[in-house]
């Protein structure tokens, strides 16, 4: 089964409350999900957003994962076999951030074949800017608690 998941995560204040936004979509089915923490990073609501929709995964999948973030595309496909060898240390020998987030998306790309897409940001891509209007609500739902 081919799924496509578009996602996004946005932070007021770096660190500060921050929210994601993911789309599923699938034989023509739509899934938005979306959420808030207190206190967190940018990087790490556009993790969050990833492992959400893909944890939301009832079996094993080809997936497609769109993304605005770099740090997510690039940590996936080319940092994290280099960490994982040197025992979670980046190349500067300092202990990789955002570890623990890293190591659940590690055990989703087991699970699942995925393909990972970097898009610019805030660039008309309908589907993140839907993700960052999810988001950005996410975060004002939690403001309001």
């Amino acid at each position: 089964m081919q799924v496509e998941i578009f996602c996004d995560g946005a932070c007021s204040g770096n660190p500060g409350i921050g929210g994601y936004g993911s789309i599923m979509r699938c034989s023509g089915k739509v899934k938005e999900l979306s959420g808030a923490e207190g206190i967190t990073t940018n990087n790490r609501m556009e993790m969050t957003a990833a492992i959400a929709a893909l944890e939301a995964l009832t079996r094993p999948c080809e997936v497609v994962v769109t993304t605005d973030s770099q740090y997510l595309a690039k940590g996936m496909t080319e940092w994290l076999a280099g960490w994982v060898r040197r025992g979670w240390v980046n190349s500067k020998k300092e202990p990789v951030l955002n570890r623990d987030l890293w190591e659940r998306l590690l055990g989703l790309s087991k699970v699942h074949k995925i393909r990972w897409v970097w898009v610019r940001g805030h660039n008309g891509h309908v589907e993140n800017e839907r993700c960052d209007e999810l988001a950005r609500a996410a975060i004002e739902k939690f403001k309001g608690r």
